[in-house]
């Protein structure tokens, strides 16, 4: 699931823009800012909002033992999907490629080669294959 870039808190007035920065890239965002997942009927924190670099993953371990790849996009968008190729069975989503397909995001998995959303977890290339995909917000 994803969490709108317009829900991230704005940066606070005393921090100007660069001059060189683009007018299409995120504003900074507080490092405080945490990325939680819902995991049953609780949020859990997955990690820290300044810790994820846009286009990169990385690999969270949850309560019940099983891992995540968190990731957030170029427009501040936070996703949350399991870290497990079901094709391969290796732990590496967290380390694959960010692409867009019709608008969707996705992660391509590095052993596999194959496409997952990263809204709602399904392979793109393989409808009868799916990873958990996690509701996310920015707190």
């Amino acid at each position: 699931m994803t969490v709108a870039p317009e829900q991230l808190p704005a940066a606070p007035a005393s921090s100007p823009a660069p001059a060189s920065a683009p007018e299409s890239a995120p504003e900074p965002v507080p490092a405080s800012v945490r990325v939680e997942a819902l995991l049953g009927r609780r949020w859990h924190a997955l990690c820290e909002l300044g810790d994820l670099k846009p286009g990169r993953g990385v690999a969270v371990l949850l309560p019940d033992g099983q891992q995540a790849a968190v990731f957030v996009d170029r427009a501040g968008r936070a996703y949350a999907i399991g870290n497990q190729d079901p094709f391969s069975g290796a732990f590496v989503l967290a380390r694959g490629p960010l692409g867009s397909a019709g608008g969707r995001p996705y992660v391509t998995s590095p052993p596999a080669g194959r496409r997952f959303d990263l809204t709602d977890g399904r392979c793109l290339d393989d409808a009868a294959v799916s990873v958990p995909a996690y509701t996310v917000r920015l707190r």
